[in-house]
């Protein structure tokens, strides 16, 4: 069988460049405005310190806005929304090898081409800590952890050790920052050793290469189980200090996994209408679009579990993070928009057989679940960061332009590097006989 290999041609990357600088042009109207208007309340500012103190000093949460702490929370949503679409498209890939797949031995190398986003979203993480990690991070303020009589956080401080740990609380993160450069080291390291292997089997007959993807497999599926929970808790849950969920983790690994999914499905079948992917037919695209429709109800599950045993328990420190989500003006209307465009839109259009088979359906609800799902993190950070000063406007839509425009440049030209699919693959001869 013939190679078939992306070409990432001069229009298609102009195209890319356009959209981002549209988004920079949007992120800078965005800023303009916020500069001119100012925040929604006018208090004075607790010297030194971010969003979070000014609100502490005013009491009940009306702090001095600013427009960079604004550009900051969406720089934090962007960076990591597209780094865990990147992450769950390398265990799309690791997953095919793991349960032995065959079905899809001609799309697999879409979702690991995201993989190639690993290392400018650890960049972009770090980065963007250092810059704005004191007005993202409550917890990052030293006040916080003095005595209680002298004006600490008795909550905030018993977690000390999970951020700061082996230095004193209220210094150097150290222990928090160690994970994130561990976690993209070992994510990135595990990405090229798959990819390397994989590329290989352009060339090399046999299952030799196919049985060492497979425990390559196992070991990322493994060591992504755990470290996908603790950068969920690292990177959204610990910015609304005083609230845990248990279901947290997961709830972040299902936003994420369906965003995958999406783009997954939705890059298949623009290649598709290209040219490309000529062993792809409406089964495997149907495979596609069962995996968005069943994964947009396990996120829902997840969401409504999550919300129905925290609003049960009926625990003040529990119910305040739904609680300011939908009682704000600026979060209410998107808190139920996330339900509309996450569940109900993905779960009526693709309900029945032939929506699932057919492209024109998947590039209508591929799109709408990737930015639901944006907005799903949307959701989970800006409250925590802004209180009640968040929007929505030029400044959010412009970013995330640039950020994706950017991710869609990084794994089309990957693509474009290696054959669509290996020729040598062993169950290629499955995949092109696949008919459901």
């Amino acid at each position: 069988m013939a190679e078939e290999t992306f070409e990432f041609t001069a229009k298609t990357k102009k195209n890319l460049f356009i959209f981002i600088a549209v988004g920079f042009v949007l992120t800078a109207i965005g800023i303009f405005m916020s500069m001119g208007g100012g925040g929604h309340h006018e208090v004075a500012e607790a010297a030194g310190h971010g969003a979070h103190d000014a609100a502490e000093a005013a009491g009940g949460g009306h702090g001095e806005f600013h427009w960079y702490q604004r550009l900051f929370a969406n720089l934090w949503i962007n960076n990591v929304f597209f780094a865990g679409v990147a992450l769950v498209g390398v265990l799309f890939f690791a997953i095919q090898y793991a349960a032995q797949v065959g079905w899809s031995a001609g799309i697999k190398r879409i979702p690991l081409s995201f993989g190639a986003w690993i290392p400018f979203a650890g960049v972009l993480m770090l980065v963007t800590y250092f810059i704005a990690g004191h007005d993202i991070f409550h917890w990052t303020h030293s006040d916080l952890y003095l005595p209680v009589e002298e004006g600490g956080d008795k909550i905030i401080s018993g977690k000390g050790a999970y951020f700061f740990w082996p230095l004193e609380n209220g210094t150097f993160p150290i222990f928090f920052l160690g994970r994130m450069v561990i976690f993209f080291g070992v994510w990135y390291m595990l990405f090229n050793k798959l990819k390397s292997v994989a590329y290989e089997e352009d060339t090399v007959g046999g299952t030799e290469k196919w049985y060492k993807l497979r425990k390559l497999s196992a070991i990322f599926i493994i060591f992504f189980a755990v470290s996908s929970s603790m950068s969920a808790w690292d990177w959204v849950m610990s910015i609304d200090t005083h609230w845990f969920s248990t279901m947290f983790g997961w709830y972040n690994f299902a936003s994420w996994w369906v965003s995958g999914l999406a783009l997954t499905a939705l890059i298949v079948v623009l290649l598709k209408d290209k040219g490309y992917l000529s062993i792809v037919n409406s089964n495997h695209i149907h495979d596609l679009g069962k995996f968005v429709f069943a994964f947009s109800i396990f996120w829902t599950y997840i969401w409504f579990s999550q919300f129905l045993l925290i609003y049960y328990a009926n625990i003040p420190e529990e119910t305040i993070y739904f609680v300011e989500r939908w009682k704000n003006g600026h979060y209410a209307p998107l808190f139920y928009l996330n339900l509309g465009v996450n569940f109900f839109f993905p779960f009526l259009v693709l309900m029945t057989r032939d929506a699932k088979r057919h492209a024109r359906f998947i590039k209508v609800v591929a799109p709408v679940v990737i930015v639901g799902h944006w907005l799903d993190f949307y959701l989970m950070i800006t409250p925590g960061t802004l209180k009640e000063n968040g929007g929505f406007g030029f400044l959010e839509l412009g970013l995330m332009f640039v950020y994706a425009g950017a991710f869609v440049f990084v794994i089309l030209n990957q693509l474009s590097k290696a054959p669509l699919y290996a020729k040598n693959h062993p169950m290629l001869e499955e995949s092109l006989h696949h008919h459901i």
